[in-house]
């Protein structure tokens, strides 16, 4: 499962996150669980990419969860736990909110900020690199890969 978008605009950007949640659900081996990795500097675009793939399933609105670090959401058909490692101290706090427990159970994990945790990310992933357009072009590119194995940002196959 590897894409690259460039989006123009904030719903565009929503509308990739919408399109990966679509083939997802769609997939077999991703229609019950999977583990979303988002990378990008601040204000790159995390979160609207969260809330267009959140719509995908039934979730109307989403926000960012700096200051709790996981929010949970009923979806429909399955429910989307959204990470935000922002604030992390480092990795030890994510064994306190039992990171262990939503990695197992059925449902979309969807982590922004996912480099600050980087041993503790599954090695069967979703990672979505977001950054921004070089200099004189206003828009995103959205890079898409799944992971087989490794913790890192050159686990991508």
């Amino acid at each position: 499962m590897n894409s690259v978008f460039l989006t123009a605009s904030e719903e565009e950007t929503e509308r990739a996150g919408r399109a990966l949640a679509d083939a997802l659900l769609a997939s077999p081996d991703y229609a019950e669980h999977a583990f979303v990795a988002l990378y990008g500097e601040m204000g790159v675009g995390k979160t609207a990419f969260a809330r267009g793939f959140a719509s995908a399933l039934g979730i109307d609105s989403v926000s960012s969860p700096s200051f709790t670090v996981v929010n949970e959401y009923p979806g429909r058909p399955l429910p989307l736990f959204h990470f935000d490692l922002y604030r992390l101290g480092d990795e030890e706090e994510l064994y306190t909110i039992g990171f262990e427990d939503y990695l197992v159970r059925k449902g979309y994990a969807l982590c922004e900020w996912s480099e600050r945790a980087p041993t503790l990310l599954p090695s069967q992933r979703i990672s979505v690199r977001i950054s921004r357009c070089p200099e004189g072009r206003d828009c995103r590119k959205i890079e898409i890969q799944s992971s087989e194995e490794g913790n890192g940002e050159n686990s991508c196959v």
